[in-house]
């Protein structure tokens, strides 16, 4: 399976920015992606591995639950 490496801009429109066949690679290009970036945009980098890209525009889509054994940890 591949790794596919977006750009999620505001209101989480994806944009897709390469795919890579090893976590090597796709690590590398991401990181030079948000070597570009301006941190005052909210713009990220997500690297995703997926059978296709449609399931890689789906799990970045979906919103993270909280894991409730960490909450309050921060105080």
């Amino acid at each position: 399976m591949p790794y596919f490496i977006y750009k999620i801009g505001p209101l989480n429109i994806l944009e897709k920015q390469g795919v890579a066949d090893n976590f090597k690679e796709a690590k590398a290009a991401a990181n030079e992606l948000r070597k570009q970036l301006d941190p005052n945009t909210g713009v990220r980098i997500k690297m995703i591995f997926a059978e296709n890209e449609l399931a890689a525009e789906d799990i970045l889509s979906q919103p993270r639950e909280l894991d409730a054994t960490l909450s309050g940890d921060d105080y």
